[in-house]
């Protein structure tokens, strides 16, 4: 539905599955276009980037936007002066079609840096290194064993994957790793590559003993290993990689100036405060077990039963709603604006007053009082705008200039 899209930053926080930001390039087909001039992004106030939507790059917690990718780029729009317009997306294809298209302006992930993807993209200096490590389940009682006694249990060769079945996301680069070290061992590694299971999937499909194996980049690796305890990352299958940005061919301006900005942030304070938290910090696993952790499908707000419960009253999906809430006031029930609007629902002084509702009622009241404005704005264009997706755009665009 259209009107979804001006609140996609909050409504995909339940709405996407995880996967893996690492794939291939090998069946990716784009046409190259002329770049669009670096002069354009600043003309027109924005900086539109397309990520992926995993546990590190992007997500919600209690409402609010996170991740490695996220982070960066504010910081980079912010070296701009504009604004981020962020798409998401878990294809990679779908990605430089995007790019190509003109539809972003670069590719914000892990990708690791090819010869063959260097081909139909420029790629930007690294904004980090990490290597690939196989992902496998340690043995029953592992935590009695002695250290070399788990070893001893685990694959910590490459040779002994000769035989073994190892599942990774489809189009991934770990695919063409796995072929390559099939040649240096000179045997055979069944590799499944699924569509239907992202890198996170697998890796936790392997801790709960559904599969054996996967692969994915070790800083991934470290932070599902702070809530998967049984699984080991310590067998590397590659040398260090470069993970980068993409841009366009010939968007020589814009990847200058990115490469200049991407040097100078990664020595500073903040860039090492920004890795460090999504990569090195323990409290990960608190955000990522928690109700609140938008890829767990959980809690939006501590709101959510009352968005369920009123949100039947105009008859929205409940997500639409809290989208709204978070739109209006961040989920701050304390909230008020300058001109006076009070409030989840940042509702203004006349028409809370003409809902039965002032600056001392409680949250519950005026989430439905925002309803009952919503159910009323509804009903005046219902006459006029017949299709429902079409006259919410008209309650949303109205809502906010009214309240």
């Amino acid at each position: 539905m259209n009107y979804f899209k001006k609140y996609h930053i909050i409504f995909i926080i339940i709405s996407i599955f995880l996967v893996s930001c690492n794939e291939k390039t090998k069946e990716v087909k784009v046409e190259q276009k002329i770049c669009t001039d670096f002069s354009e992004i600043l003309q027109r106030g924005s900086l539109i980037a397309v990520t992926d939507y995993n546990s590190t790059n992007y997500f919600s917690y209690k409402g609010q936007p996170m991740g490695f990718q996220y982070e960066l780029l504010k910081n980079y729009a912010k070296h701009l002066g504009v604004k981020l317009d962020l798409k998401v997306s878990n294809d990679l294809n779908d990605k430089f079609n995007m790019l190509n298209n003109e539809e972003c302006d670069l590719i914000a992930i892990n990708l690791t840096v090819t010869k063959e993807r260097s081909k139909i993209v420029d790629f930007t200096v690294p904004h980090t290194i990490s290597r690939q490590v196989l992902i496998q389940r340690k043995p029953d009682g592992w935590r009695n064993m002695s250290s070399k006694a788990l070893d001893d249990s685990l694959i910590r060769n490459q040779l002994e994957l000769a035989g073994k079945t190892i599942y990774i996301q489809k189009n991934s680069s770990f695919y063409d790793r796995l072929l390559s070290l099939m040649d240096e061992i000179g045997d055979t590694i069944f590799i499944v590559d699924t569509t239907e299971y992202g890198v996170e999937q697998l890796i936790s499909m392997v801790a709960k003993g559904e599969i054996d194996y996967t692969v994915c980049d070790e800083n991934v690796a470290m932070v599902n290993s702070t809530y998967y305890h049984n699984i080991d990352i310590e067998t590397a299958i590659s040398f260090p990689q470069n993970l980068a940005w993409a841009v366009r061919k010939n968007c020589d301006s814009l990847l200058i100036d990115i490469n200049a900005w991407m040097r100078t942030f990664k020595t500073t304070r903040k860039y090492k405060l920004i890795y460090n938290k999504y990569f090195k910090n323990s409290k990960t696993a608190t955000i990522v077990s928690s109700d609140y952790y938008s890829l767990n499908g959980g809690k939006i707000s501590k709101y959510d039963k009352y968005f369920k419960m009123y949100s039947k009253i105009v008859d929205w999906d409940w997500r639409l709603l809290a989208s709204l809430v978070y739109q209006e006031s961040r989920f701050d029930s304390e909230a008020e604006s300058w001109a006076g609007a009070f409030g989840l629902m940042q509702l203004m002084p006349a028409t809370a007053e003409r809902f039965g509702v002032d600056t001392s009622s409680t949250a519950e009241q005026n989430i439905l009082a925002g309803v009952k404005f919503l159910k009323w704005l509804d009903e005046k264009l219902q006459d006029r705008i017949k299709d429902k997706d079409e006259r919410i755009l008209f309650v949303l665009a109205s809502y906010n200039a009214g309240r």
